[in-house]
């Protein structure tokens, strides 16, 4: 029969359609026909990115005698967990209940009905290594569902009791300052002091959690709060977690130094990655140098400005699709058989392609030795920065222009060599949401590199993404071109609606801030519980769904929760519209969580970010100018270049409206709107306006700011 994965839009789907396995993709027909063949569901849950997930396709799923028994004892299901997060949610949550662990693959034993009786992860086919085999798992399954149905049925009903009994992520408490104090207490706590970043190993950075220190540092003056963003920065940036050849960050490290990643890339990693370190190199100039540290902050910026680079170069090398749009990830392997080949090198290889002099420099930089660090070829190299330019320059005598520039022709030369290897798969989906971060995301670096192309690419994806991801109903649906009938997805809805915001920043645009509400609105409308959270999908949801009840995702698990997303639009719709139905919403929402947030720290650090917002004024840039005059465009490039947390941009035409402004300014305007100038307020004060950038640089660092 021929395959009913093969046409499906999912990479994944696609990649196991030479199977033997039977497969379905998720849907109503495959439980239907488990129930008129009184059949038990097997449910693979993957990744086209995911390493493991491949390897139990080949081992596993390929194995003939694994397909034929799938094929007569059982309906398989496959879905992939980017284009399905619905599904993947709600039995990743079930398996961790009954396992206590979860990850991909996610095999997941099914009744008819759809609930999970027994899970577990990555099973080979045979017994082996302390696993059991995927083959004997299956055969015993099938004969417990077929000849003691009744232990299936008690199975089930006691998971499904278990995950109504849990205790629930959504307490209601009040918010205050010292909630933000205690979560970010708790943070320091898991703060490693040697290396930088949060807990041991595996370690996953946590960008939402260095954007609500860094500018809780702003308010408050701590010293230890930049300390920990900016140890954690620069130690990710100098590990082998960032490409140091190509630019982007991998998924995670498998060490506590941050030396040795799973290679793959992700797109919602790098959108959020990117946006903390131009908030980083930013705000390194807030502080004034004391003692040395002046060089180190001016360091600081240089490592974060690379990164940048770096990595805004590989998002519009790799990911970007010339219509607009952001590919969702890059794999890690070229093949089975190897582990992050193509990003890592023996020595042998890097002298192929180098000078002398080159390799020298390079091998004391990226710490290229016989003695590698993968083991699966220990010869093979990460390149992270061991040393940096003074000490190789001390330890070789040359000069620090010389290492730099044998540092630049060789890391050309291992980019080019690079280039020719087989490349991993990029996964060219275009998943709303993400692609919408890392527009926002490159907005912001545009600003910041000064490249009016890749802010032109963001602008010309988010038209696209409004255009034809539009939802037959409203709303946006998850995957460009993706199925009309799929649920839609939180994540989606706020995530464009917070970029579309950053749109209307930029071009002053109200169409932008036009489309940001209608999309908010919808959210609140379709997608809103009783107590004023979110769920992750719409309440009125048809068709074949997961069983169980919604979900409403206040963690950053990794990517930024939606109720946290959610809280951040509706605190700046209220800024930029004046309207106090949207502080209303983020109230209700804080209030629905106040009283578990803090203890879930690291995890819920987007939540705490609209915490932030509501608990403290936010800083308001108004740049009074027409579009075309130069002069109101250098002052709107100091406002987006500067940082200030809870900052909020608005272009104003002379003449213009000035209704939703703060009540300062509109008093200070007095109904006049000269231009061009620019006005800083925070709280109730205003500065005094300036047609200065400089001058509106130096405001925005100072004004209404405890010094640090």
């Amino acid at each position: 029969m021929p395959s009913r994965l093969a046409s499906a839009q999912s990479a994944y789907l696609r990649s196991a359609a030479h199977q033997p396995v039977d497969w379905h993709p998720w849907g109503a027909e495959p439980f239907d026909r488990a129930r008129r063949e009184h059949k038990p569901v097997l449910l693979d849950v993957g990744a086209v990115w995911c390493h493991w997930c491949h390897v139990m396709d080949r081992e596993s799923y390929e194995d003939a005698g694994v397909a034929e028994a799938l094929n007569r004892d059982w309906i398989c299901v496959k879905v992939d967990r980017d284009e399905r997060p619905d599904v993947d949610a709600r039995y990743q949550r079930a398996v961790q209940a009954l396992t206590g662990q979860g990850g991909w693959p996610l095999t997941a034993f099914l009744t008819a009905e759809g609930e999970l009786f027994y899970g577990g992860t990555y099973f080979p086919p045979r017994d082996g290594h302390g696993r059991p085999g995927l083959l004997a798992v299956v055969s015993e399954l099938a004969r417990i569902y077929r000849d003691q149905h009744d232990k299936v049925t008690a199975q089930a009903g006691q998971i499904r009791e278990h995950l109504a009994g849990a205790p629930p992520e959504t307490v209601p408490g009040a918010v205050s300052d010292r909630l933000l104090a205690d979560a970010c207490d708790a943070m320091a706590r898991e703060f490693d002091v040697r290396y930088g970043g949060f807990g041991t190993q595996p370690k996953f950075p946590h960008p939402g959690a260095c954007e609500l220190l860094l500018g809780r540092w702003v308010d408050t003056g701590e010293g230890w709060l930049r300390d920990i963003v900016d140890r954690t920065l620069v130690a990710m940036a100098r590990g082998g977690i960032y490409d140091q050849i190509g630019g982007g960050f991998h998924r995670y490290a498998v060490d506590a130094r941050w030396i040795v990643p799973h290679f793959e890339k992700m797109a919602y990693d790098n959108a959020e990655l990117l946006r903390v370190y131009v908030h980083a190199a930013a705000a390194a100039s807030l502080a004034p140098p004391v003692g040395g540290e002046e060089r180190q902050r001016r360091q600081e910026r240089q490592i974060y400005h690379g990164v940048v680079e770096g990595t805004t170069d590989w998002i519009m090398t790799t990911l970007a699709r010339p219509e607009g749009g952001y590919g969702a990830s890059q794999d890690a392997d070229v093949g089975l058989d190897d582990d992050g080949d193509y990003f890592t090198w023996t020595p042998d290889e890097v002298r192929a392609v180098v000078t002398d002099d080159e390799f020298t420099a390079l091998a004391r930089h990226y710490d290229i030795d016989a003695a590698g660090e993968m083991h699966h070829n220990p010869a093979k190299n990460v390149l992270w920065v061991k040393q940096a330019l003074p000490e190789i320059a001390a330890a070789t005598g040359w000069t620090p222009e010389r290492v730099t520039a044998l540092l630049a022709s060789g890391a050309h030369k291992l980019r080019a060599a690079r280039a020719a290897r087989p490349k991993p798969y990029v996964d060219t989906t275009v998943y709303t949401g993400w692609s919408a971060m890392l527009a926002a995301a490159l907005l912001e670096a545009a600003a910041f590199l000064d490249r009016p192309d890749v802010e032109r690419h963001a602008l010309d994806t988010l038209e696209r993404l409004l255009a034809d991801a539009a939802g037959p109903r409203g709303g946006v649906r998850h995957v460009l071109g993706g199925d009309a009938g799929a649920p839609l997805v939180l994540e989606d809805q706020v995530q464009l609606a917070a970029a579309a915001l950053d749109a209307f920043e930029v071009t002053g645009d109200p169409i932008w801030l036009d489309r940001a509400r209608a999309l908010a609105e919808y959210t609140w409308q379709r997608f809103a519980g009783e107590d004023g959270t979110l769920f992750d999908r719409p309440r009125d949801t048809g068709g074949q769904v997961v069983p169980g009840p919604p979900l409403t995702p206040v963690r950053d698990a990794p990517a930024p929760s939606g109720n946290g997303v959610a809280g951040l639009v509706a605190a700046r719709l209220a800024e930029h519209t004046g309207a106090f139905a949207w502080r209303e919403r983020l109230e209700q929402l804080l209030d629905a969580v106040g009283g578990g947030v803090a203890g879930l720290s690291l995890y819920a650090a987007t939540l705490l970010r609209a915490v932030d917002w509501r608990l403290h004024p936010a800083t308001h840039v108004v740049v009074v100018g027409e579009g075309n005059d130069p002069r109101a465009r250098a002052l709107l490039a100091a406002a987006r270049q500067g940082y200030r947390p809870r900052k909020v941009i608005t272009r104003l035409a002379p003449g213009g409206d000035t209704a939703s402004l703060p009540g300062p300014l509109r008093a200070m305007l007095g109904g006049q709107t000269p231009a061009p100038l620019a006005y800083v307020c925070a709280g109730t004060a205003c500065a005094a306006p300036t047609n200065d950038p400089a001058a509106l640089a130096a405001t925005m660092t100072t004004f209404g700011r405890s010094a640090p």
